[in-house]
């Protein structure tokens, strides 16, 4: 996870719980993969170039459980993610939808940590008094 984004969620209180999805070379370059994460659906992908990226699996226009087949692409020098149903493509960095305003994908963190990727799920710290609990996946 880039530093900067650390420094903030830890400042917020906020913690991430990852999660072991599989070995970095197992994820074929522009393919993605989909895993359940803290009850999440989510698609992994690798992109060309080595990066990693975690979005909703779900497609938010027809609801069908299939991002992880899409078509990684990129427009403009932006990593994108065409659904492999109506191909409305997204940004792969922020899953917003770039064919249709307001239309987004979650996004989630993740990383290589000693060769294996994870995937987080963010969630609230519980403080000493109690105030914040339970994730917020």
């Amino acid at each position: 996870m880039d530093t900067a984004i650390a420094r903030s969620v830890h400042t917020l209180g906020v913690e991430i719980g990852w999660t072991a999805i599989c070995p970095y070379g197992r994820l074929a370059p522009d393919r993605g993969v989909a895993a359940l994460v803290g009850g999440a659906h989510v698609a992994i992908f690798r992109t060309a170039d080595g990066e990693l990226f975690a979005v909703g699996h779900r497609d938010p226009v027809n609801g069908a459980h299939v991002m992880s087949r899409g078509v990684v692409s990129s427009r403009h020098g932006t990593p994108t993610l065409a659904s492999p149903g109506l191909r409305h493509v997204y940004d792969l960095r922020t899953g917003e939808c770039l064919d249709v305003p307001g239309i987004r994908l979650p996004v989630y963190p993740v990383r290589c940590r000693d060769g294996v990727v994870e995937v987080g799920i963010v969630g609230i710290r519980i403080n000493d008094d109690g105030r914040a609990d339970g994730w917020a996946g």
